[in-house]
């Protein structure tokens, strides 16, 4: 078994003018495969050779293997972005809307919370919406660090690297999260999240018979 390069889950210009689509193409197609192919170069013939790619990380960031940690992370973090955003504008479960007033006053608040985090973060990096239990927070990682393999349970990420927005928006990274927040953020997929008892998982490569 390896690891896997999903598909994205709408096409590559469904995004646009947010992000487009040959941002899509080189991001996903060249930046996430090149983590993915990374990550199984490897594992290949040890002991994580067949491990998921949650398990992977653990594994790294217990070994402190941080070349190996860095591309399993990237990898995880990828996939997880793809399924933060939403061609179509969306709006959170009840369940989730409740928990984002309580703690940011309204969506509206989050999104401006997502922005300021987001603006103000140096270098490369994410934003992410987790839950800590039921109480909700928006937090920062940097280069490659993830909410993969923590307590804290990642809703939604946006992100912040330069190749996710820069042939878009150069080096206006506002723009691109203004635009965002405003219309394709999944909270299909942050609902889910939420209300989940666990983390969400990297898909598993699909095995098809002969």
């Amino acid at each position: 078994m390896a690891i896997t390069l999903p598909a994205l889950p709408y096409p590559e210009d469904a995004l646009a003018p947010a992000i487009s689509a040959t941002t899509l193409q080189t991001h996903h197609g060249k930046h996430h495969k090149a983590y993915v192919d990374k990550t199984n170069d490897a594992v290949k013939d040890g002991p994580l050779a067949s491990a998921s790619l949650e398990d992977i990380i653990r594994a790294a960031r217990d070994k402190g293997d941080k070349p190996l940690f860095n591309n399993a992370a990237q990898a995880w973090n990828h996939g997880f972005y793809w399924q933060s955003l939403s061609p179509a504008k969306q709006a959170p479960s009840a369940a989730l809307a409740d928990a984002i007033g309580q703690a940011f006053g309204s969506i509206e608040g989050l999104g401006k919370e997502l922005a300021k985090q987001g603006t103000a973060h140096f270098a490369s990096g994410w934003v992410w919406l987790v839950a800590r239990g039921n109480a909700l927070a928006v937090e920062q990682t940097h280069d490659a660090e993830t909410f993969a393999d923590t307590e804290a349970r990642p809703l939604l990420v946006i992100d912040l690297w330069e190749h996710a927005y820069y042939l878009d928006h150069k080096n206006v990274r506002p723009d691109y999260l203004k635009q965002v927040i405003a219309d394709h953020l999944a909270w299909d997929f942050a609902s889910r999240n939420f209300e989940a008892s666990g983390t969400w998982t990297y898909p598993a490569m699909q095995l098809t018979s002969a």
